[in-house]
């Protein structure tokens, strides 16, 4: 059968060729996910190591006792971290009884008293809290059982990070040797000159977060230990992880240290107290910490950020809203480094309109007009 060489498909059958495309691929991610979480996780941790490794190697260390070496002290600051948060959750959940019970009465009194206002039967209002407060006992068990099913399995994944840790930074030569050869040998400096720009950058941002974190987080534990507020690392912790997730996650970092002081606390205006100065803390973010030491290696605006992190807890759960970001940042530099993507890596940055300008280019020459 002969085919004929000025043939063109027509638009529709290249659109649903794309979004048949989409499909498989997006239904792959989600199939795949107990995979490539964790090989995900891995390659970020390895991305931040291979520094250590590469200075360690300088010493003629072996490249094997390099990466032992780097994986030994990274994962002891974790480590240290993580017990640090689990002493705290275990006294916050010893205490989360007494809380769970401050948390409704706080709750039924300011009900009753908006009953009041709008002259509805006191009775109704306590039937109807308690009926709620049933069913929300109800939820957080369930909640909690399938918790400690999720822990479970999640602790093969933690056993598998290490490994995947490991072999990622001892295999790297092979994988890059591997992306070399997917091109031509004319096509070597300027390819391993991308994955070096690439490489260099991924790690400068990874490292902005990390610091980032720390100060939001050495922040808000300092402003809740002035307050007197109760569990302030734990809170302040979780907060500045939260603070990753674009909006929704400072929403929900500020909600929780703000319960904890409507019950900790006699006075109901520490509540307003820790809302104000997490407000303070969050323009700091964003107008100095972020500018400076985050958004000055990669920027990603705030359309794109709100729809990854939605799309990542879509495809992956809450792993998939803390990675959404960082996998849009590699995407983004990726496209930035590569011609013919660069219309994609212009969508993702964070280019005000007024500065944009169009540069159409011409039909004779192919240049672009200013």
């Amino acid at each position: 059968m002969k085919i004929d060489d000025d043939f063109v498909f027509p638009l529709y059958a290249k659109i649903s060729l794309v979004l048949i495309g989409i499909y498989v691929f997006v239904s792959m991610l989600y199939i795949t996910k107990s995979i490539l979480v964790p090989f995900v996780f891995a390659l970020l941790i390895a991305i931040l190591l291979y520094p250590v490794v590469q200075y360690l190697m300088r010493f003629r260390l072996n490249r094997i006792i390099s990466i032992l070496v780097a994986m030994f002290v990274g994962f002891l600051i974790i480590a240290s971290v993580s017990f640090l948060l689990i002493s705290q959750v275990s006294r916050f959940s010893e205490s989360w009884p007494e809380l769970s019970e401050k948390l409704s009465d706080t709750i039924s009194q300011a009900v009753t008293s908006i009953a009041g206002v709008f002259d509805v039967k006191p009775q109704s209002v306590q039937e109807w809290l308690t009926e709620t407060k049933t069913e929300f006992t109800e939820k957080l068990t369930s909640i909690i059982g399938k918790s400690l099913v999720f822990v479970g399995s999640g602790l093969v994944v933690i056993l598998l990070l290490p490994v995947y840790v490991f072999l990622i930074l001892y295999y790297q030569p092979l994988l890059v040797a591997f992306i070399l050869r997917l091109f031509t040998i004319d096509k070597y400096d300027q390819v391993k000159n991308v994955i070096s720009k690439i490489k260099s950058v991924i790690q400068n941002y990874l490292f902005g977060l990390i610091i980032e974190t720390g100060i939001v987080a050495t922040l808000q534990i300092a402003a809740l230990l002035f307050l007197g507020i109760d569990y302030a690392i734990l809170l302040g912790v979780l907060g500045a992880l939260l603070n990753l997730i674009p909006y929704i996650g400072g929403i929900v970092g500020v909600a929780l240290p703000m319960m904890v002081a409507v019950v900790s606390k006699s006075n109901p205006s520490y509540a307003l107290y820790v809302l104000i100065i997490y407000y303070v803390i969050q323009l700091i973010d964003n107008n100095y910490i972020v500018p400076v030491i985050v958004a000055s290696k990669v920027k990603i605006n705030a359309l794109i950020s709100i729809v990854a992190v939605l799309a990542g807890n879509a495809l992956w759960g809450i792993p998939g809203m803390f990675l959404s970001l960082p996998i849009i940042a590699i995407m983004k530099l990726i496209f930035d480094h590569v011609e013919s993507l660069n219309p994609w890596g212009f969508l993702l940055g964070d280019t005000k309109p007024d500065e944009i300008k169009l540069k159409p280019k011409t039909a004779d020459s192919g240049e672009t007009n200013s």
